[in-house]
């Protein structure tokens, strides 16, 4: 199965307002894509139309975030509950510092219904870090019932990497690189790639593929939800080097 694990909407502020969770859904099939997580910066308000926009396609969705440490680290945030997913993000909105978001310099922050309504904008902007280090969001992502990965570890910014200098050791299920072989140590954690998409041309450029079919990954039928768990197992059989 090709998954996608890293994708924005209308949400980011970076963005493209054309990025609708229809249009990411629709695009990601095209590339044949059926495992796709919505990881807006430090939000999951689109998750609801996100839900409805991979039904017609059979896609099964991941909701959650790419949150930003207080270290200005990008990590993703993933859970199959849309619940889990929204609540965390309650939680991650909180941790934001009080900076309104201006939609003529820094983009607009739209989430939108199940038909492309645009239903609200956030007042914050979603692009600061969070009150929240990286050593604990990992434990607190698993008290949602979520799992973490860390984002493009291989970029110049917003990267462990780039932050720190190196990939920390933590509860990662994965770690998410630009271009396998990876260019920077990886410390033998499972390596992925994502589109990362900001636009809808974005959508599908760097899938990976993942050891496991659809009855292994939503074991009680499509509509009951993904098994965090047995995507763990499928993300462990992925390639470490």
């Amino acid at each position: 199965m090709l998954a996608d694990l890293h994708n924005h909407s209308c949400l980011s502020p970076c963005g493209s307002l054309e990025l609708s969770p229809r249009v990411l859904a629709a695009a990601a099939a095209a590339k044949g894509v059926g495992l796709l997580a919505l990881t807006d910066h430090n939000s999951a308000l689109n998750g609801p139309a996100f839900a409805a926009a991979c039904v017609p396609f059979g896609i099964l969705p991941l909701f959650g975030m790419e949150a930003t440490t207080t270290e200005e680290v990008h990590v993703l945030c993933l859970f199959a509950s849309l619940d889990a997913a929204l609540s965390f993000g309650e939680l991650a909105y909180s941790l934001l510092p009080s900076f309104p978001n201006d939609p003529e310099r820094m983009g607009d922050q739209v989430y939108l219904d199940e038909e492309e309504n645009i239903v609200g904008e956030v007042e914050h902007y979603l692009g600061a870090a969070l009150d929240l280090g990286l050593e604990d969001i990992g434990p607190l992502v698993a008290r949602y019932g979520g799992l973490v990965v860390p984002a493009h570890v291989d970029r110049p910014a917003f990267s462990m990497t780039s932050q720190l200098g190196f990939v920390t050791d933590g509860p990662w299920s994965a770690v998410e690189c630009v271009r396998i072989p990876s260019t920077v140590l990886t410390r033998g954690y499972p390596l992925i790639t994502s589109s990362d998409a900001h636009y809808p041309e974005h959508v599908g450029r760097r899938p990976f593929s993942l050891d496991a079919e659809t009855e292994e990954l939503a074991p009680g039928g499509y509509g009951r939800g993904v098994s965090l768990e047995a995507l763990r197992t499928a993300l462990s059989r992925r390639p470490r080097s």
